[in-house]
């Protein structure tokens, strides 16, 4: 995210140590981007080696990218561990990877039904599972799960997604009950439909224009800046008293 001087600095944010999973692009690319922008340490894990290296060596040697597929459990800890010990600590998580590859009713697979609940999920638990300790040892935190609107504004065309990302706001409820004496706050955040290199390429046509503008209250679009820019202000200390909530970026659309 190129420097904005009509946007918000948070001075709490210089030096905070922050891992973002699916960081590579789209919307992870964006935070990492804004983070490193506001002075914070930054980690991040990505299955695609090649975006995240390229990423880390534009950013500098203040960033880390660690190749990770979430979906996998013990590979998530791993990375994780590992991230936090060449940040020196940690005191923000976004849990961000996600996959919305589109599938029919009849195309939904008990394999891919296991597969769109891990990485879409599944990760979110076992990133805050891993990570909440350090955060807890830096004194407390912020916990941020990516949702999405998709499970609220009728979307059809991925029940696997969508109901993962539905889950997802137990998830964060339960985690901010449990968390929150530790001083670590949980919240989630839900981006409209979000232009990044893959809707744009995959889905996002004339008629998903027409979709859009029909939806929203705004007329412009979503952007991964956009939804950077919450990520930010929920790591911050400006979010202090917020927990258990859902921040929804999407121009009016739900």
């Amino acid at each position: 995210m190129a420097r904005n001087d009509q946007l918000a600095s948070y001075p709490s944010l210089g030096h905070r140590c922050v891992i973002i999973t699916g960081g590579a692009t789209g919307i992870g690319r964006a935070m990492v981007e804004a983070f490193v922008d506001q002075g914070a340490k930054v980690a991040f894990l990505d299955r695609d080696m090649e975006s995240g290296a390229a990423l880390a060596a534009e950013l500098g040697s203040g960033v880390h990218f660690l190749a990770c597929d979430v979906s996998d459990a013990a590979a998530l800890k791993t990375a994780i561990l590992d991230a936090i010990g060449l940040l020196g600590g940690l005191q923000v998580l976004i849990a961000n990877a996600a996959n919305d590859t589109r599938h029919g009713l009849d195309d939904l697979t008990p394999e891919l039904w296991d597969d769109c609940l891990a990485v879409n999920l599944k990760h979110q638990f076992f990133a805050a599972q891993t990570a909440y300790p350090a955060i807890e040892a830096a004194g407390g935190g912020s916990i941020i799960c990516l949702g999405s609107i998709s499970w609220l504004n009728n979307t059809t065309g991925m029940i696997g997604y969508t109901t993962a990302k539905a889950g997802i706001h137990g998830l964060v409820r339960t985690l901010a009950r449990l968390l929150g004496p530790k001083n670590i706050r949980v919240n989630a955040l839900l981006p409209g439909w979000t232009m990044t290199a893959r809707q744009l390429s995959h889905w996002v046509d004339d008629e998903a224009h027409r979709e859009i503008d029909r939806a929203q209250c705004l007329p412009r679009r979503v952007m991964p800046d956009d939804i950077a820019r919450m990520a930010l202000f929920l790591a911050s200390d400006d979010s202090a008293m917020c927990t258990q909530q859902t921040f929804v970026v999407d121009g009016g659309w739900v």
